[in-house]
């Protein structure tokens, strides 16, 4: 509570600075279309020194507006920790990974190389690991350590906030099978592309790791799973479970430990 409290003022005496809110578009090479992203440029944002990106997934049926027009805090967080936060779209449930189906739904290569070079070539980034990390909700959570585990030359530092870190159990569920073919048919597929199933891509301190996820939430067991997981393999993160359930309101309060959390991943590797 105390920590709640001091945060909540320090971000109250940083309303008055000016983060400014755009939206891009850019253009999918490996999709063949245009794809929109919102980036959150801190008050002191300037082409004279380089500052780390932190990419903020959104959930199933979401899109790139979502974190900004449900939690505008999140620009006051661009401020207080002098980051910038990108917020792709990863289409209405792409899930984040390259589907062998559905052939226009390649988030792995947008959001995990073509978005990250397009960043670096236009604005003032710190163009390695060490300066990007990325975290998201829900889907956003299980595409954040998805493409981190899989991309550690890429992000340094990865997050997930409710996320569906295993998508085994829910073979019916998210349009999953569009992507996928039916679990019955096609297993190898949902085994390969469930977060929880790909911890032997880690070594120790490989990544940062920041994992939440609600007490009430319908994916706490899948998280817990993951948690041992990565305890049996001795892999550092952290690992919380706060009261509350899959609702903005838990992630608005999820957002403000994560992105601390990555600005001292940041502060360490300057």
């Amino acid at each position: 509570m105390r920590y709640i409290l001091s945060l909540l003022f320090v971000l109250s005496s940083v309303r008055l600075l000016a983060a400014k809110v755009d939206t891009i578009t850019t253009y999918s090479s490996s999709m063949q279309k245009e794809i929109k992203a919102v980036v959150i440029t801190p008050a002191d944002y300037n082409s004279s020194r380089h500052f780390p990106v932190l990419y903020l997934l959104h959930g199933y049926s979401g899109n790139f507006g979502d974190w900004i027009k449900k939690d505008p805090e999140l620009a006051v967080l661009t401020d207080l920790y002098h980051m910038i936060i990108v917020c792709p779209d990863g289409d209405f449930g792409s899930w984040y990974f390259d589907s062998e189906i559905k052939k226009d739904s390649k988030y792995e290569t947008y959001v995990g190389t073509e978005l990250v070079n397009w960043m670096d070539q236009h604005y003032s980034t710190i163009p390695n690991r060490s300066g990007r990390a990325i975290t998201g909700l829900s889907m956003g959570g299980h595409g954040a350590l998805f493409l981190a585990f899989r991309h550690p030359n890429t992000f340094g530092a990865a997050g997930s906030m409710s996320g569906g870190v295993d998508l085994r159990p829910f073979p019916l569920n998210w349009d999953l099978e569009k992507l996928l073919g039916k679990y019955s048919e096609y297993p190898e597929r949902w085994e390969k592309n469930s977060v929880i199933n790909m911890v032997h891509l880690l070594i120790p301190n490989l990544l940062d790791l920041t994992i939440d996820c609600g007490a009430e939430d319908f994916f706490h067991n899948c998280n817990e799973k993951l948690h041992e997981k990565l305890l049996e393999r001795n892999i550092p993160h952290d690992y919380t479970v706060r009261p509350g359930g899959h609702t903005w309101e838990y992630w608005s309060n999820s957002i403000q430990y994560q992105a601390l959390f990555f600005h001292n991943y940041f502060q360490r590797k300057k």
